[in-house]
């Protein structure tokens, strides 16, 4: 049986960005792989209960993805509005649908507070960005999921392959 690989919705070009919309990636190979039948799109952050669009959210200065999982860490809106516990909420229906899906890997949009795995915002709102990684990328690691960025998906076709 292939590998099933889960995948941010908004990859596929769904409108469920914090601002509405899509961030189609144009590739050959999620073209094969959608035909496969591989993919198990899911916005986590739209499954949690957000609206489309909604106020942009970044994890507070300082902190990453794993505090927020464990407790110790915070998200807010750019109006200061906490929405941690939905971001935690995002990230546990993440793990439960790439465990039911049977999904080793994941290709997640860099940069969100959910999804990011190489960089995230800088949690001021600036339109800065920091090393660091989402909630959701936190917790799929924790579960043993690969994660990758949009940008690394040669990566995960190479890995795939073995």
């Amino acid at each position: 049986m292939p590998e099933k690989i889960l995948i941010s919705a908004c990859l596929l070009g769904e409108p469920v960005r914090y601002n509405g919309s899509g961030l189609s990636l144009e590739s050959t190979l999620l073209s094969e792989w959608k035909t496969a039948g591989i993919l198990v799109p899911l916005c986590p952050e739209v499954a949690s209960g957000f609206q489309t669009p909604r106020p942009p959210a970044e994890i507070k200065a300082g902190q990453q993805g794993i505090d927020v999982l464990e407790g110790n860490g915070s998200i807010y809106e750019n109006s200061g509005h906490d929405v941690t516990e939905q971001f935690r909420l995002g990230a546990d229906l993440a793990v439960k649908t790439a465990i039911e899906a049977g999904c080793r890997f994941a290709l997640l949009t860099d940069g969100s507070p959910s999804c990011g795995s190489t960089f995230i915002y800088s949690g001021h709102h600036d339109g800065q960005t920091r090393s660091g990684m989402g909630v959701v990328t936190a917790a799929l690691r924790h579960h043993g999921v690969e994660v990758f960025a949009q940008h690394q998906i040669k990566d995960l076709a190479e890995q795939l392959r073995c």
